[in-house]
């Protein structure tokens, strides 16, 4: 549905605005849907022609119940593309789709423009559909069930991917063929001769026994190393199966679009608390200095308390987003940083510090740029900045059954949050070995750092791998302070107590 003219004014208004700010969007399309059009098209991500899966229709009957029951309600959704989606609700009131437009236009400005989104597809909704319609073919050709199943298996392991990997330059990954069909013990038929080449006379002298042991043991040792691969550690194990793994051809297209698809996510996913804050800074930017009426305040403010409230056991990222990026402009604006300044340790000085430099909006256009969460958390989370919030760090207690606070430390509260934007908040994997003990073993490595894997999912998670890898699947890691290695071999589970060698 179309805006209706008063909107479609409206718009063009907040654009104007936007652009006065120095905002650089998308151009944006935005479209009107009813509750239940808009619950549909936020259960597939955003892209109402994606691939058909069962996970989508439960998130949609979640949506659904959750707004019959006023407790969850979609002002809005936008897509990183070029042009850029936004859908907005149909009953909303005007002040709330105001907040709404204004809201879209930071969030395309930050999908143009923030350099953890310049390697994303930026015309995915073709793409969407494609993906699509080439799943829907497969599940008629061999089975909606089969298909289905291995979607399954796909997308438990979605986010095992290396994003950073899209803005590094690498070596590609060993495509070695691997002899799987082999016990290990087979001669190579194409081995040299170790014995350097001499008259029957001579052979005693050219070749003694000491040499050709040494030669011997040269030429396993290069056998070895050849027939381990990837060639480094490999953080990217949706490619790495799809290179490797021995599937029909149709299970690697499926795998190669939820992995495209993966990649494409990932950076909202890294830069989360960043686009909510910049988002609501500017929404209420526009709103409380251009196009907000004195009959909307009231309900303004409530709406936007509502957008930024915090509930207990849970990280609002718009609330902290948008209080980082006014504390960012407010310290630039006033010269609170730098040498002097960190320097100085007059309480009173600092508390009063103002070189009125006025280079707030200038820095926070630089941080949207390149930043992602948890390097403006690492660079700009302060002590100051958590003193002045009175944040604390809080942990779930068992015996009471409430969350309580475990520390005030600022320290200890920057760490925590730190580690739970790290790698999605999710255990870091990497494959170090497709060929363990030149059986075609799968060898993977959980890169301890200070919380010990979910052992539930941690099995779920090798019996899915095995599913595609077809041969015994191992993960390292650390249990209790101890090195341990966990196998699936395609029917039981195995736990052994190890000494790592990484």
């Amino acid at each position: 549905m179309n805006l209706s003219p008063e909107l479609g004014k409206l718009r063009d208004e907040i654009k104007t605005y936007a652009l006065e700010y120095g905002l650089d969007p998308f151009e944006t399309i935005f479209e009107i849907l009813d509750f239940d059009q808009i619950n549909e098209v936020a259960s597939f991500g955003g892209f109402p022609t994606r691939f058909p899966h069962w996970s989508f229709g439960m998130e949609y009957e979640h949506l659904k119940t959750s707004y019959a029951y006023g407790l969850h309600k979609i002002y809005e959704m936008v897509i990183n593309c070029d042009p850029s989606y936004a859908y907005l609700m149909e009953n909303n009131a005007l002040v709330d789709q105001k907040i709404v437009i204004a809201h879209v236009y930071g969030h395309t400005d930050f999908f143009k423009n923030n350099e953890w989104f310049s390697a994303t597809n930026r015309k995915m909704m073709d793409g969407m559909a494609n993906h699509g319609t080439i799943i829907r073919r497969y599940a008629e050709k061999y089975g909606y069930e089969q298909v289905e199943n291995f979607l399954d298996t796909c997308l438990s392991i979605d986010d095992m991917i290396d994003f950073h990997s899209l803005f590094i330059k690498r070596h590609p990954v060993s495509r070695r063929s691997v002899d799987v069909e082999g016990d290990g013990e087979e001669e190579d038929k194409q081995e040299l001769s170790v014995k350097l080449r001499s008259k029957d006379y001579m052979d005693g002298f050219m070749n003694p026994p000491d040499f050709v042991e040494e030669q011997k043991k040269k030429l396993a040792d290069k056998k070895t190393q050849m027939s381990k691969f990837p060639d480094r550690p490999e953080k990217d194990l949706l490619m790495f199966l799809i290179d490797h793994a021995p599937m029909e051809n149709w299970q690697k297209v499926v795998l190669s679009i939820i992995r495209d698809e993966s990649y494409y996510f990932a950076p909202q996913r890294v830069t989360k608390i960043m686009n909510e804050g910049w988002a609501s800074y500017w929404h209420s930017t526009i709103m409380t200095e251009k196009c907000l009426k004195d009959s909307e305040l009231v309900d303004y403010a409530d709406h936007h308390s509502g957008t930024l409230g915090t509930s207990p056991g849970s990280l609002n990222p718009y609330k902290l987003g948008i209080e980082l990026w006014k504390d960012i402009e407010d310290r630039w604006n006033k010269g609170k940083f730098g040498k002097e300044y960190e320097e100085c340790d007059d309480m009173e000085v600092l508390k009063n510090w103002d070189k009125h430099l006025g280079l707030g909006r200038q820095k926070i256009f630089e941080v949207r740029r390149v930043a992602n969460d948890i390097t403006m958390i690492d660079n700009f989370f302060t002590k100051e900045f958590c003193e002045s919030r009175g944040l604390f760090a809080y942990k779930y207690n068992d015996v009471t059954g409430n969350y309580e606070i475990s520390d005030r430390d600022f320290r200890a509260i920057k760490e925590k949050l730190l580690s739970q934007l790290t790698n999605f908040g999710r255990p870091i994997i990497t494959v170090m070995e497709g060929n363990y003990k030149n059986r075609g073993e799968l060898y993977l490595y959980h890169k301890h750092e200070g919380i010990d894997l979910d052992m539930a999912y941690a099995k779920d998670t090798l019996q899915n791998i095995y599913q595609i890898w077809k041969r015994t699947v191992h993960l390292e890691s650390k249990m209790n302070d101890r090195d341990k290695l966990f196998t699936f071999d395609g029917n039981d589970h195995i736990e052994l107590n190890i000494t790592s060698s990484y």
